[in-house]
């Protein structure tokens, strides 16, 4: 009988544990190397990894995992990965089908429904106010006929198909983030249909004062609510700047939503969570809001002095070019907003004269008020 050799065998394990060892830390190095951790928002870190990669360069990897609480337990999905290469060589007319399957509201508001707790057909019309079944059954055909959805029995409970719920949430997640992109996709349509929030335009374009007596009212509501008392209009030939000692536009987070209270004043074209003031063109079938005069804007830039800080945010077209950015410490308050008309939109330049007979009403309705125009 042959005996073991104990310590050479605890030799080899020590080595092949090494070897492994060797191994995993390569494979830490190599994805390193190939951008995997790199931050999008550090340019000059990603464009070396694009450079150490080369043509033929791995471009990285998405990593997931997650656990979901459902009312059939608890649902964990284990760290998943799929490389960026394959997703940006994925059909893109599958992936289109994929996405226009789910892009109704109806259909997201069923899966999300369902995938809160299973429910019945009439359940769901309840819960949703869909009115009919039929308009129910109809996005419940197309969904079940995708393999997204089953129902356990005939008048039972719709589920969501268990292997879908990780994709499904995904998606959803994806969604949040780009939420905001729906702001600026209704800010595009409202630069199609200018006409709507300027009324008629003459040859050359449109009145560029309307959007100045837009900017000008949220400063006068202001004075009106009793937290301002000085305004200074200052012209920069084809721009212009409205200053006030106002509260200033709240900066901190809106709940819920992930943006701050500035950025959906000045994006949210619904105004459904944060109001502006609103002015009326002669001859349009829609208000000038702050979303507005920034959709019309070729630039503009907001300026808060608020909370004992300085924050500034810019815009082009009523996108934003950067985050909130506190610039600066300050014991005033106030809104300054600086926008240069879209040239597209807007013809000649703001009329000196034509704002002073402004300024001077203003001041015959607020004596009390501390208006001031800088040219």
């Amino acid at each position: 009988m042959n005996e073991r050799d104990f310590g050479a065998e605890l030799d080899e394990l020590k080595t092949q544990v090494a070897l492994m060892q060797t191994q995993i830390e390569r494979a830490f190095a190599e994805r390193a190397r190939n951008g995997a951790h790199a931050s999008p928002t550090i340019a000059g870190d990603t464009a070396a990894n694009h450079d150490e990669l080369g043509s033929d360069g791995l471009r990285g990897a998405l990593h997931y995992a997650g656990t979901f609480g459902h009312e059939q337990g608890l649902l964990k999905w284990e760290p998943q990965e799929r490389a960026v290469e394959l997703l940006l060589q994925f059909d893109s007319e599958r992936a289109a089908k994929i996405l226009a399957a789910l892009g109704h509201k109806q259909r997201l508001d069923i899966l999300r429904a369902l995938l809160v707790k299973p429910q019945t057909g009439n359940a769901l019309v309840d819960q949703l106010q869909m009115g009919t079944t039929g308009q129910l059954y109809h996005h419940i055909k197309a969904m079940a006929g995708a393999d997204l959805l089953r129902q356990e029995e005939r008048g039972g409970d719709y589920i969501v198909q268990p292997q879908r719920m990780l994709p499904i949430l995904m998606l959803l997640a994806a969604a949040n983030d780009l939420s905001d992109t729906s702001d600026y996709i209704e800010m595009t349509a409202a630069q199609e249909r200018a006409g709507d929030y300027l009324g008629s335009a003459d040859a050359g374009g449109h009145d560029p004062h309307v959007l100045l007596w837009a900017v000008l009212e949220n400063s006068l509501m202001e004075y009106e609510g009793g937290h301002c008392t000085d305004i200074h209009l200052f012209l920069h030939g084809a721009s212009a700047t409205i200053a006030d000692n106002g509260r200033g536009i709240p900066t901190t987070l809106l709940g819920g939503t992930g943006r701050t209270w500035l950025h959906s004043v000045m994006t949210d074209l619904q105004q459904l969570t944060a109001r502006s003031a609103e002015v009326t063109a002669p001859g349009s079938a829609k208000g000038i809001t702050m979303p507005v005069v920034n959709a019309m804007s070729a630039q503009l830039q907001v300026e808060v002095r608020r909370e004992g800080k300085i924050s500034r945010q810019s815009y082009k077209n009523g996108i934003p070019q950067h985050p909130l950015f506190v610039i600066g410490l300050t014991a005033e308050t106030g809104t300054s907003v600086t926008f240069e008309p879209d040239p597209e939109l807007f013809s000649g330049r703001f009329d000196i004269a034509q704002i002073e007979a402004r300024f001077g009403a203003i001041r015959s309705a607020y004596p009390a008020l501390n208006i001031h125009v800088h040219a």
